[in-house]
């Protein structure tokens, strides 16, 4: 039945890497991207939290496979950016994870928002009769008490990442989906088996984070 894993002629774990690393680099991108967002959305000036609402509404409300595709066509094909990328397949993979940081970071900001309004307002208050600056209070003050409590909430987004990098296929990245779809044209006496393996394999990658991140999240809850 899992014949097709012995001739060698699939890379599956090879695909997979490419998913984790797909992940792993987006993964990086969103927490910055999401949190400057998250920065914008409670700022005191009228244009960063106008601009900051207008980007998370609209990016957020957007299919992945459309930005996926914006950025492939609209960037590299149209305006020729390349992002440093050598050839094809790395200048796809450059595109997807642009793709996958834009898309993510809203929901990352979201996260984080919600933590920083669990923040009492006397903190942020007092830390200003104190004389520092609202980037003072937020990074010294808020922030790190905000992340503390959307540990899970980020593990949930960290999952979600995971499994949207298979939309990664849409511009041809060699990661996991790409290769399922090339297997199950190939092997199509063997489509469940097939399927089978990767979800066994998207299930390796999500299952231990889920639960590892879910138990550092218990370990520093905020105390309220």
């Amino acid at each position: 039945m899992f014949d097709f894993l012995d001739t060698g002629q699939y890379d599956v774990l090879g695909a997979f890497w490419v998913t984790v690393q797909l992940t792993l680099y987006s993964a990086v991108g969103s927490l910055v991207w999401g949190t400057l967002l998250a920065g914008m959305r409670v700022s005191p000036v009228p244009l960063m939290r106008a601009f900051g609402t207008a980007y998370v509404n609209l990016v957020r409300n957007t299919p992945l496979t459309v930005i996926i595709l914006g950025c492939s066509v609209g960037l590299n094909q149209t305006l020729q950016i390349a992002l440093g990328g050598q050839d094809f397949k790395e200048i796809g993979f450059r595109l997807a994870v642009l793709g996958l940081v834009a898309y993510t970071g809203t929901f990352v900001c979201e996260a984080l928002r919600s933590g920083i309004n669990t923040v009492p307002v006397g903190q942020a208050e007092a830390a200003r009769a104190l004389g520092l600056s609202f980037f003072q209070v937020l990074t010294l003050i808020v922030l790190p008490q905000a992340f503390r409590t959307v540990v899970a909430p980020l593990a949930n987004v960290l999952i979600a990442l995971t499994k949207n990098t298979t939309v990664a296929a849409a511009i041809s990245v060699a990661e996991a989906a790409a290769l399922m779809k090339e297997m199950m044209e190939n092997e199509s006496d063997a489509i469940f088996a097939v399927a089978a393996v990767f979800a066994f394999g998207f299930i390796v990658l999500t299952l231990p984070v889920g639960l590892i991140l879910g138990w550092v999240g218990k370990r520093v809850a905020v105390k309220r």
